[in-house]
């Protein structure tokens, strides 16, 4: 390689593109040191210089041309050719880009030009050349002087020209003692510049008092000199006392009581953002209205708030606990973990300790990824919790809701079991969501698919429930907004399959009339209409002169906000004008879940939550005449035991309260839900959670049901009718459509070796007994999001986010084994950040409906396929299966994964876990995933997960496993686990151990001690 040149692809980017005399051009990731890309264009151009300059990469090339390169594509979108041979400098800056080189003189040969061209790189154009008498040699745009060029001659002439204004330069002379100069570099402070000459010597130009190399410099810290320590002639003979021991004359601060040890200081008060938004800039600082929390001069302990919010301290990562010799890693927790248990006894108002549950939680990420975050620290329930680090992830609470809610869980089931072919199908969605909290019994889980479902939706832009949408709408607002969508939603898209609407039309919608009546002409109008949730309606501010009326109950308020009088002008048909208009609403039927959002605004309705008891548990309605009459508590038994009209019993099944625990902490959602109505179990008693993202524990119910107009207040209230509580219908699992396992298309064959043959309504449906090899590959949708401390660590806010695309499933039983039957590419219409080539075998381009060369599907339908296959029972057999389901978000039970990362790993030996390429290269004698260019094939990679998989049972049934995994060790040491270069083992692969004869010793099966070893480890460490 003869590689000359490089620069990074964009500001604060870590990617270099590097080139050279020679046809290739590398992107390289500079922080991980990795090749990404490698390019060799139709017409190869041997660059020697670049410069990055705002979008563009400008490029000099070894024949005198100059190449504007578009940073993404590295390919050039202009080129000029200003001289006849080298380049011999350039540099860019902004919107110019000045060069300098050779060109023929007057009398014969080659010498610099006498002048800097100019190129414009705003307008794309040539700009008026710089003159220079004494020869061009080097240009250097000044750092902080935007149209300022420094430049110098081989002999020493030193010119500082503007641009701009190139008549007036400012002249100056180096002396160089007969040498020339060679090279020349401007410090970033701007305030002196650096040249080398032919003796290769570094001459520093600039004012002494002044010349600083960067922009905020400090002294460099040196170690202390280490002190000599005299020599201790260390024998058994020697006394202890010759040694020394320290003495001290007063006590040492670790011995000091408590009593003497005082805090100093104080953090200093957070503000509520809220506030900050509304302050306004000015010249001396930030100015706005005081909330007036505190009395007047009244200090704030802001130590003790501080330590409240943070009573509930992060977990240990689950790679820094300490293992014993079975491999458990709870043997031993921090601290915080020994008082969470404590918080578990603690009664709502026994101690403000408690609201550290209701807080928000956070994820944190150490080198491993999220897979090394100790989830179950704050889950030890058989309920699931969902992610945070998903954009909409406020909507975490709602789902849970409606997860828990029966009707909707069965309604859900119902229609993913169906043919539904939309792609942004929200039910469908839904019902992936709640079979795979069900699936995952307590283990974390995230609502990715469904989140991404509704950011595609078209008029969830303008409706205020995405979160990039709206910047200062209250997560209540936002949430009881997406209720009011989300229940129009599932009712459209069951529609669109069901043969009957009306089901789920009966389970959200209450039935009726919207009706209008002019109070001019009495004309009255009625149109029929379906309301799927309810804001509750609160009586009016009443005046301090008028009499105080009686407390209005819960039921009281949702009678009137069902039924909604109201006063208002409107257009009357009869009168042919503006009236006054009175509306109301009749109802004929009742649905089975009540949805009301509790529209809490003023701090009288926050007063009137915090009436004890004031949400009850069960509510009665009574539906006659078009109206509803709503009952609770002792009027609901008065009425059960009379039973003058039929009364339907709804049964509490959770809120979505709005939290904020603490003064400086922001508004924040939760769930609280009986998970007790959603037991098949009708003897189940009422089982109150909270579910806050992923943290889940049991509360009692006068806590569940207890409101705080200070921190904690409903939001959205769901009840259902008590018939349908411990309702769950899995009679979908019986009637589940498979057509869609007939309709994989096999893709274009690139390879000959390529074979590819769907399921037929001949072939045996997957079964319990069957296996299936499964692999996927991925792209980089958004990069992770990094927070850069003042001492500059780096802590990782919201991880990488990657996007499913391509899944390839081969037959694993039978004769036509190892045969794909599923080999999709998914289409994306999101802007991908990196196709991870190397990995995915995927390019720019594939995955583009427009220009991909292969048959790309929906995400949902690949989905779909692979939820059908695992609600039929059958076993995915792959590698490192845990990362893939997760990406694809997808939970698998554990019988019915058979992962080969699993099956070969270490155990006690290490914690390693091997890669798919050392064990095929092992144990299989096959060298797979060789060209780093193409990356890795799934289908490749599957069928080596089947044979390994096969190729563990061997082992298993001849009782040798344990005797491979002991060579397995001590070979993958020498190599450190990694595949050895053809050049470095010779060609040659390693023997596969063989099956015998059933007489065969044991000892004789595996016969990996015969595997050589590459020779460079024969001296390598013999720590290794």
């Amino acid at each position: 390689m003869d590689l000359r040149c490089m620069s990074f692809t964009g500001k604060g980017s870590d990617e270099l593109v590097v080139a050279g005399c020679q046809p290739r051009l590398y992107r390289i990731d500079a922080e991980k040191g990795t090749i990404l890309e490698t390019l060799t264009p139709t017409a190869p151009v041997l660059y020697t210089m670049m410069r990055r300059s705002g979008q563009y990469i400008c490029a000099a090339a070894h024949d005198g041309s100059i190449h504007l390169l578009d940073p993404k594509t590295l390919i050039a979108t202009q080129c000029w050719k200003p001289y006849a041979n080298p380049v011999n400098d350039m540099d860019a800056r902004g919107d110019y880009l000045l060069t300098c080189g050779w060109a023929h003189q007057q009398y014969g040969g080659l010498g610099l030009e006498r002048l800097v061209r100019v190129f414009d790189l705003k307008n794309l154009r040539p700009a008026a050349p710089v003159a220079f008498q004494q020869g061009a040699a080097f240009v250097r745009m000044h750092p902080k002087l935007s149209s300022t060029c420094i430049v110098i001659s081989q002999s020493g002439a030193i010119n500082s020209i503007d641009v701009q204004n190139p008549d007036v330069p400012t002249m100056r002379y180096a002396a160089t003692f007969e040498a020339q100069l060679t090279g020349l570099e401007l410090m970033p402070s701007g305030k002196g510049f650096a040249v080398t000459d032919s003796h290769c010597q570094i001459m520093l130009w600039g004012s002494q008092s002044k010349m600083h190399f960067t922009e905020y410099s400090k002294p460099t810290e040196f170690p202390d000199p280490p002190t000599q320590l005299q020599q201790v002639d260390w024998s058994s003979d020697m006394p202890l006392n010759l040694i020394g021991m320290p003495y001290y004359r007063e006590a040492l601060l670790s011995g000091w009581p408590n009593s003497l040890v005082h805090e100093v200081g104080a953090p200093q008060p957070k503000l509520e953002q809220a506030i900050l938004s509304t302050l306004r800039k000015t010249d001396y600082g930030m100015v706005g209205q005081n909330p007036r929390k505190t009395r007047r001069y009244q200090a704030e302990n802001t130590r003790s708030s501080q330590r409240a919010q943070d009573s509930l301290a992060a977990p240990k990562f689950l790679s820094e606990k300490p293992r014993d010799d079975s491999g458990d890693g709870e043997s031993e927790r921090r601290l915080s973990e020994d008082i969470g248990k404590t918080l578990n006894s603690l009664a709502l108002n026994g101690s403000s300790d408690a609201l550290a549950y209701y807080r928000p939680v956070e994820i944190k990420y150490s080198k491993f990824g999220i897979g090394d975050f100790d989830f179950r620290y704050y889950n030890k329930t058989k309920y699931s919790g969902l992610e945070t680090h998903i954009v909409n992830s406020y909507a975490n609470p709602l789902l849970q809701l409606l997860r828990f809610t029966n009707v909707t869980r069965n309604l859900a089931m119902q229609h993913t079991a169906r043919d539904c072919r939309l792609d942004s199908c929200m039910l469908c969605e839904l019902g992936f969501l709640v079979d795979m909290l069900e699936k995952a019994q307590g283990r974390n889980c995230q609502a990715t698919n469904f989140l991404r479902a509704l950011g595609r939706q078209r008029s969830a832009g303008t409706l205020a429930i995405l979160e990039h949408h709206t910047a200062n709408t209250p997560l209540t607002v936002m949430v009881q907004n997406l209720s009011r969508y989300l229940l129009h939603s599932l009712v459209e898209s069951y529609s669109s399959v069901a043969l009957n609407g009306s089901d789920i039309q009966a389970a959200f919608g209450m039935k009726g009339s919207h009706l209008s009546k002019c109070n001019s002409c009495y004309y009255e109008d009625a149109k029929d209409h379906w309301w799927y949730t309810h804001d509750l309606r609160y009586p009016p501010k009443v005046a301090k002169t008028s009499p105080r009326s009686a407390a209005r109950t819960f039921t009281q308020l949702l009678q009137d906000s069902i039924h909604r009088q109201e006063q208002q002008r409107g257009w009357c048909m009869r009168c042919q004008g503006y009236k006054p208009i009175t509306s109301r609403r009749a109802i004929y039927a009742t649905p089975k879940v009540l949805m009301i959002n509790a529209a809490v605004h003023s701090q009288e309705e926050r007063q009137l939550w915090a009436t004890p008891g004031f949400l009850p548990r069960e509510i009665g309605t009574i539906n006659a005449n078009g109206q509803v009459y709503c009952y609770e508590k002792q009027d609901l038994e008065v009425h059960l035991v009379k039973r003058p009209h039929a009364i339907t019993i709804y049964e509490l099944v959770g809120v979505v309260a709005d939290v904020a625990a603490g003064e400086a902490q922001k508004s924040h959602l939760v769930s609280i839900v009986d998970t007790g109505i959603a037991d098949p179990n009708p003897a189940q008693p009422p089982n109150w959670h909270l579910v806050n993202d992923f943290l889940v524990r049991p509360i009692a119910q006068d806590e569940a049901l207890h409101f705080d107009p200070r921190w904690k207040l409903p939001s959205i209230i769901a009840y259902q009718a008590k018939s349908r509580s411990h309702v769950i219908d899995n009679s979908w699992k019986r009637a589940l459509d498979t057509s869609i396992l007939y309709r994989s298309v096999a893709q274009p064959a690139f390879d000959e070796s390529y074979k590819f043959r769907s399921l037929s309504e001949s072939d045996p449906l997957p079964n319990v007994e069957t296996h299936y090899g499964i692999d996927a590959e991925f792209v980089r949708l958004l990069r992770e999001e990094i927070d850069m401390g003042a001492d500059g660590s780096r802590t990782i806010t919201r991880p990488a986010r990657s996007g499913l695309a391509r899944v390839s499933v081969l037959r694993g039983d039978g004769p036509e084994q190892e045969l794909p039957f599923i080999d999709d590419y998914i289409a994306t219409d999101e802007p991908v950040d990196d196709y991870l080539t190397q990995w995915s075998g995927l390019n720019p381009g594939d995955l583009d409906r427009h220009c991909s060369p292969y048959k790309l599907v929906s995400l949902k339908e690949v989905y779909k396929k692979l939820w059908v296959i695992l609600n039929l029972g059958a076993k995915f057999v792959g590698h490192g299966l845990s990362s893939d389901f997760r990406t694809i978000n997808i939970h698998v039970p554990e019988d019915q994964v058979i992962d080969t990362q699993d099956l070969f790993s270490l155990g006690t030996r290490s914690q390693r876990k091997l890669s798919l390429r050392f064990l095929a290269w092992l144990l299989l004698q096959e060298d797979i995933q060789q060209n780093v260019t193409k990356g890795h094939d799934s289908i490749e990679d599957a069928r080596t997960a089947l044979k390994l998989w096969r190729k563990y049972l061997e082992y298993e049934a001849e009782d040798c496993l344990e005797e491979v995994k002991d060579e397995i060790w001590r070979r993958g040491r020498k190599i450190e686990f990694k595949v050895p270069r053809q050049e470095e083992d010779g060609g040659r692969l390693p023997e596969t151990p063989k099956a015998s004869a059933p007489n065969t010793p044991v000892r004789q099966l595996a016969r990996l001690a015969w595997i050589s070893p590459p020779s460079r480890s024969d001296y390598g460490s013999p720590l290794k």
